[in-house]
């Protein structure tokens, strides 16, 4: 297994005019579950490929442990080892499946041909087609798969290899959702059995805060946070993190800081909220100006009176199953409240009351976290 070290790697199709991925700095440790997270286009396949070996950088280093896979400078090539090299298995969202070959010759092929003996490929084809539920289809031919038979297939032929670095690119997008939970589980575990180094690139933030150990989010060709699931949903360094981890997404509300008989007062207009103790020192450099206040979802509750309450109106309630979402109007914004009481609210009006010790509290012109 093997640890992975990007050192300033850029990444451009233009020659270093501009640039899909800039100055990326990344350490990831060897045996760890390492999400590539963020919008469309943020540049998450892009370090993917880089790392795998399928698109040259144009500049910068990638080591695998102390072993230097890539190093380019100014779009010219120093060090190089080609993708065979590198001893990785790689899913695609595209499967890349074999179509003439059944399901047992797909996921035994890899194995076949480093002249593995037979009985070895039976014994591993056959253990991970059971954790898939492929074990039923191993004779059949990729034509008669549906989607999500043909992505679980993809998992399979990676999974029976011995990689030093594991690498998926969205790989459950074409599951149903049930399936899907069922495989997210399915992979992590085996993944820990193989403490195999893992890279996995997803829009789904579910996904990255479920599976991984280390989370990298990105957005622009840069990283924007990098941490454990619970490092970015509780400590966002800046609103982008914020409103990108979490569903229902955070609320946010632009107030000015006011100090009054030595207390800090969060004013949003149509309402008031005495800060607490432990934002004093972050908020004072404000006072006078204006911070954007970050509340999520289910830190709210229902309160009957009392300071730092807010007036809402009800504006429509969404059934959870075990919860309730609803969206009330705080002034003319309309929020979302993740309530988990048994029945839903009947009130139209209510009051409610955020958790003073999970604020978030951003600069307006930066957008990044004030307070610790």
């Amino acid at each position: 297994m093997a640890s992975i070290t990007i050192k300033d790697m850029c990444v451009s199709y233009n020659k270093g005019k501009t640039y899909v991925l800039d100055k990326l700095n990344l350490d990831i440790k060897d045996g760890e579950f390492c999400v590539f997270l963020g919008p469309s286009g943020c540049g998450k396949s892009t370090a993917m490929y880089s790392i795998a070996g399928l698109l040259e950088p144009f500049s910068g280093q990638i080591y695998f442990g102390d072993k230097l896979m890539t190093e380019t400078e100014g779009g010219k090539k120093k060090t190089f080892v080609p993708p065979q090299e590198r001893n990785i298995a790689m899913v695609f969202q595209e499967y890349a499946l074999y179509p003439n070959m059944t399901v047992r010759e797909n996921m035994g092929f890899s194995l076949k041909t480093k002249k593995v003996p037979k009985d070895e490929i039976d014994r591993l084809v056959n253990e991970q087609a059971a954790k898939l539920e492929l074990t039923d289809l191993l004779d059949r031919r990729i034509a008669q798969l549906s989607g999500g038979q043909r992505q679980r297939v993809a998992l399979g032929r990676a999974l029976v290899r011995s990689p030093q670095v594991f690498l998926l690119d969205e790989p459950l997008g074409n599951l149903d959702a049930k399936l899907r939970d069922q495989v997210r589980y399915e992979l992590k575990k085996i993944q820990k059995e193989l403490n195999v180094t893992t890279i996995y690139v997803t829009h789904d933030q579910t996904e990255a805060m479920t599976m991984a150990d280390h989370i990298v989010l990105l957005s622009g060709g840069h990283i924007m946070q990098e941490g454990t699931p619970n490092d970015l949903y509780d400590h966002p360094a800046n609103e982008f993190v914020a409103g990108f981890l979490g569903t229902p997404q955070i609320n946010i509300f632009p107030c000015s800081v006011k100090e009054e008989n030595g207390a800090y007062i969060l004013d949003a207009g149509t309402f008031r909220l005495k800060a607490p103790d432990h934002v004093k020192a972050s908020l004072a450099p404000y006072t006078g100006k204006k911070v954007d206040l970050g509340i999520r979802p289910s830190d709210f509750e229902i309160a009957q009176e009392g300071v730092n309450s807010i007036p809402a109106k009800l504006d429509s309630i969404e059934p959870l199953g075990d919860a309730y979402l609803l969206y009330v109007r705080i002034g003319e914004k309309v929020v979302v409240f993740k309530y988990a009481g048994e029945k839903a609210p009947t009130e139209t009006e209510m009051l409610l009351k955020p958790n003073m010790e999970k604020l978030h509290l951003f600069d307006p012109e930066t957008q990044k976290r004030i307070n610790a």
